[in-house]
């Protein structure tokens, strides 16, 4: 009676792969036309978006490749001094390893910091989602990371290569890019699950290895206290 159009909405959540993105909005029933190519990796911006019935996927697509764009170049212009790298695309690439490091929106900063230091002593990222995203495209493995899949060949296994990975393994929110732009100042090289539901940090080997001992013995007592 008022003239006003019903708003539908698509949820393109943080972490999510481009080949996800482009499913979401192909599957999306109140969407029109062709989706066309999957969008490069890392260039969507994850967020929810409002559109009318019939408007074209294609469209939707563009509107989060802007809207990354515009966020990310906001961000670079204020970006920290001496960061270990050079180019949006590499912040972009690093960003996406954080969003899919951590779901704590308060970890992020330090889990960048962490990878920022590790980036200018010249040490691998030793990142596992990385593995993951050079085996199956970021889809899950199903199982825990096997040996063999640690010493997988591929172009994404940061505990191989220098650096970081050729190019970003998911589409990062906005707090992980802000979190590589403007990262905690800390002294952190390791980070391990704590096994309720966060990390601990810690600055030498020593101290992480102490850290991975606690977490595999509450993993243990896990599984002892398990029914059947």
């Amino acid at each position: 009676v008022e003239g006003k159009s019903i708003q539908h909405k698509l949820t393109a959540a943080e972490g999510l792969t481009s080949k996800m993105i482009h499913d979401l909005v192909a599957q999306d029933g109140a969407l029109s036309g062709s989706a066309g190519p999957v969008p490069a990796e890392g260039t969507l911006l994850p967020e929810t978006y409002l559109f009318t019935r019939g408007t074209a996927r294609k469209k939707i697509l563009a509107e989060m490749t802007q809207a990354q764009q515009k966020y990310l170049r906001a961000q670079w212009a204020s970006r920290d001094g001496g960061l270990p790298f050079t180019t949006m695309r590499q912040a972009v690439t690093l960003a996406s390893v954080v969003e899919k490091e951590t779901g704590l929106p308060e970890e992020r900063r330090h889990i960048a910091s962490v990878f920022i230091n590790r980036l200018k002593l010249g040490m691998p990222l030793q990142s596992d989602p990385t593995i993951i995203y050079g085996l199956t495209g970021g889809y899950p493995l199903g199982h825990g990371l096997r040996q063999s899949e640690l010493d997988s060949n591929t172009p994404y296994n940061t505990y191989h290569i220098a650096g970081l990975p050729p190019g970003p393994i998911c589409n990062p929110g906005k707090d992980a890019i802000a979190a590589v732009l403007h990262p905690e100042k800390t002294g952190d090289l390791y980070f391990v699950a704590t096994g309720r539901g966060g990390h601990v940090f810690s600055s030498n080997i020593a101290e992480h290895q102490r850290n991975v001992a606690a977490l595999r013995a509450l993993e243990r007592r896990a599984r002892q206290q398990a029914p059947g």
